[in-house]
């Protein structure tokens, strides 16, 4: 009897330990300027919405917002995977009054990101949506943020909040240029972008959100390296794809930049060249 209520004493202390360091960890999560934690707690009402993966991060917000008066927001992160970012736009427009725009480049869809998922449990119990996609998708690591309030925070997202505990995201791009050695590589080098007809129908989904809330949707294909975007697969197979689900164009910046020194690496413009990029889309009128 005895060994019993030192089991259960050390169990109920487990169970306070576990819930008191998760609620600090909450704490810290929801105190931060990143991204997320800004928009659950109600603090990101913008003109603007910005949605991608890493390239959506090349959506420049202090130069947007200069060149065009209107307040922005961005959901971008590296890696990103559309199901995760449909979540993410319904939480916004339950949230916020619509935004007059919204930009999503649609590489977003390229592949299917469960590890980066698995981080949202940092915002589960703010969102019913996010709670239903890592419920459906990745049962076992829904149950173990029910079970450990912790392990809620043992991932890269909640990482990243703490980097910007205390210092904006807003300018989180590459700010280099693409080294002679990378770009001496640029004939060898490929990148095969995969066409998932699951991430297109959420892609399809969220811009029939954003539409019924009277939101302008953009789509749009940032650019690459000069040269390199032919060396990226199943591009115009996947800008095909949107445009038959959507029902809108997509807008093709691929090749709109032809100055190496706009580029970080093969993938990424860098503030330099994000910069232009913004510049085109508004003398396009994709941007006001």
């Amino acid at each position: 009897m005895k060994h019993l209520v030192w089991y259960a004493a050390f169990f109920a202390l487990l169970f306070a330990g576990d819930r008191f360091g998760g609620w600090l960890l909450q704490r810290q999560a929801e105190q931060s300027q990143f991204r997320y934690a800004r928009m659950y707690r109600d603090d990101a009402e913008a003109d603007i919405l910005l949605v991608g993966n890493s390239r959506g991060l090349t959506f420049y917000q202090p130069y947007i917002e200069e060149k065009t008066g209107q307040t922005t927001f961005n959901l971008s992160y590296n890696g990103l995977p559309m199901d995760a970012a449909k979540v993410l736009v319904q939480d916004y427009l339950d949230r916020y009054p619509a935004p007059k725009v919204m930009l999503v480049d649609i590489t977003t869809c390229d592949r299917v990101n469960d590890e980066l998922l698995a981080g949202f449990t940092t915002y589960m119990n703010r969102s019913k949506h996010l709670d239903t996609l890592i419920h459906s998708k990745l049962p076992k690591v829904w149950w173990g943020s029910k079970v450990s309030a912790l392990f809620r925070y043992n991932n890269e997202i909640f990482q990243r909040g703490l980097t910007y505990r205390d210092k904006t995201d807003e300018d989180w791009l590459l700010d280099r240029v693409i080294s002679p050695n990378l770009v001496a590589r640029v004939e060898q080098d490929s990148y095969l972008l995969k066409v998932h007809p699951y991430l297109v129908l959420q892609l399809k989904e969220m811009v029939a959100s954003a539409q019924a809330k009277g939101v302008q949707v953009q789509l749009l294909i940032s650019p690459y390296f000069p040269t390199f975007d032919g060396n990226v697969t199943n591009l115009d197979n996947l800008k095909t794809a949107v445009e038959q689900a959507t029902g809108l164009p997509v807008r093709d910046y691929r090749q709109a930049l032809s100055d190496p020194t706009d580029f970080g690496d093969f993938m990424h413009p860098n503030k330099k060249g994000s910069m232009a990029y913004i510049d085109l889309m508004r003398r396009d009128k994709v941007l006001p």
